[in-house]
């Protein structure tokens, strides 16, 4: 029997491994198995559901039942005791020890993403510790073979649990609002991919009301599409880069495991953060009084997604002006994005906090105010999501509390009321913050 164990490569067609494995063997068994070790957000559960419904209907087009199961991964291949194991490689805890207690039975490809990331080092033989160089390697590294047709039929009949039985499907009623902007799967994800408009990213994917991006993020992260066929589709450099950074994020938490709860930079350490769960709430809430902020935790909230530049900007409004620790930002992100991935949510907090690898200085702090009004001129991102701001001109859009009382009222907005003050003064926090890195 030949298995093909599935784990972020959740399709059929452009799958490496899967390729490889219907050449050896089409009469093959595909299994899923949930993980006990794996720490999914709640947003990110619904869409592996639904993602594993797609696939199975997929599979059932073809005549073929997918297996599902749950536990231990290497106690349930044991158990079903296959001639060989096929994957995609995710460089994971349990992957690591599938591959060890298989031995010669197993056989991983690179399939996932667009370098071998365990073996990409620079000339010194050591990690990337700076983009641009890992950017410029990988360009050279890119493997574009054709990937082999693939025809599969049904293997052997093995016992599976239901899909239902893994209890992915959160209970809390805001995930509901996912349905209405997603569409998890294989079909979903070349629908996004062939209505990506490459050409105009570079001059859209900063401004949030534009919708410039591709939000492929999810997509590429369940694996519904892989990374190279995404880069085959586009010859637009800032959109590559992006997707070489993906790859920079799982490097870095591949060579350096302990940073998604320790900093990279040590004298971080150090920093005496501060414990505020009313502003921690606020911030969540998008209750802050900052409308630019308070828009992308809204947007979080209702669709699952965050557009890349307010995720800056909300980052560093939580570390630098509210001086909360990159890590009470990092598990809220990780419980509410649908594109969770470990690797990039922890590179990019640490980028942000200025304790990772390659980051952005601490010093750089981004001004709400000043950010709003120059990627959201005319307030149509901030009324999307704050709609009790809609009546407010694009003069005071991004500045509430400094609008005149008559336009206040004009505008139907009680400040306190209906929609609160600024939490914090940003200059002061920017001068306190500040004066708190020289000292280390």
């Amino acid at each position: 029997m030949l298995v093909f164990w599935h784990q972020e490569d959740l399709r059929i067609k452009e799958n490496l491994a899967l390729s490889k494995a219907c050449l050896e063997n089409s009469n093959l068994v595909p299994i899923y198995i949930l993980s006990d070790k794996l720490n999914l957000g709640e947003s990110s559960g619904w869409w592996l559901h639904r993602s594993l419904e797609s696939l199975q209907n997929d599979y059932a087009k073809q005549g073929v039942k997918l297996i599902f199961r749950k536990g231990n991964p290497v106690k349930i291949l044991q158990e079903i005791n296959p001639e060989k194991v096929f994957w995609n490689k995710t460089y994971s805890e349990d992957e690591k020890l599938v591959s060890q207690e298989l031995g010669k039975k197993g056989k991983a490809f690179n399939g996932n993403h667009l370098v071998d990331i365990p073996n990409f080092y620079n000339k010194s033989g050591k990690p990337f510790m700076v983009f641009t160089p890992f950017y410029k390697a990988l360009l050279k590294e890119i493997d574009f073979a054709e990937e082999q047709k693939i025809s599969i039929k049904k293997g052997e009949d093995i016992p599976s649990d239901s899909l239902k039985s893994f209890g992915l499907l959160p209970k809390k009623k805001w995930i509901k609002s996912l349905e209405d902007f997603w569409n998890p799967g294989r079909k979903g994800a070349i629908e996004r991919l062939e209505s990506f408009k490459d050409e105009t990213y570079g001059l859209k994917r900063d401004f949030p009301a534009e919708r410039g991006t591709s939000l492929l993020s999810p997509h590429l992260h369940f694996g519904e599409v892989s990374p190279i066929e995404v880069w085959r589709g586009t010859t637009n450099e800032a959109f590559q880069r992006q997707l070489a950074w993906r790859e920079f994020g799982t490097a870095f938490i591949t060579h350096f495991p302990e940073t998604p709860n320790e900093n990279w930079q040590k004298k971080f350490d150090k920093f005496p953060w501060e414990e505020n769960p009313t502003n921690l709430k606020k911030w969540q809430q998008g209750q802050t009084g900052y409308p630019i902020i308070d828009a992308g935790m809204r947007q979080l909230r209702k669709e699952g997604w965050m557009h890349n530049r307010i995720r800056m900007v909300v980052a560093s409004f939580l570390i630098k002006d509210l001086l909360i620790h990159w890590k009470e930002g990092a598990d809220w992100f990780w419980d509410t994005l649908v594109d969770a991935d470990l690797g990039n949510n922890t590179l990019g907090w640490q980028w942000v906090a200025g304790s990772g690898p390659d980051a952005a200085p601490f010093f750089r702090i981004f001004n709400p105010i000043l950010q709003g009004e120059k990627f959201d001129p005319e307030g149509v991102y901030v009324k999307t999501y704050c709609p009790e701001l809609k009546n407010l001109s694009p003069k005071w859009i991004h500045k509430p509390w400094m609008a005149p009382k008559e336009s206040l009222l004009e505008s139907g907005i009680m400040l306190g009321e209906t929609y609160p003050y600024p939490i914090v003064d940003h200059k002061k926090m920017r001068e306190k913050a500040l004066a708190i890195f020289k000292k280390l």
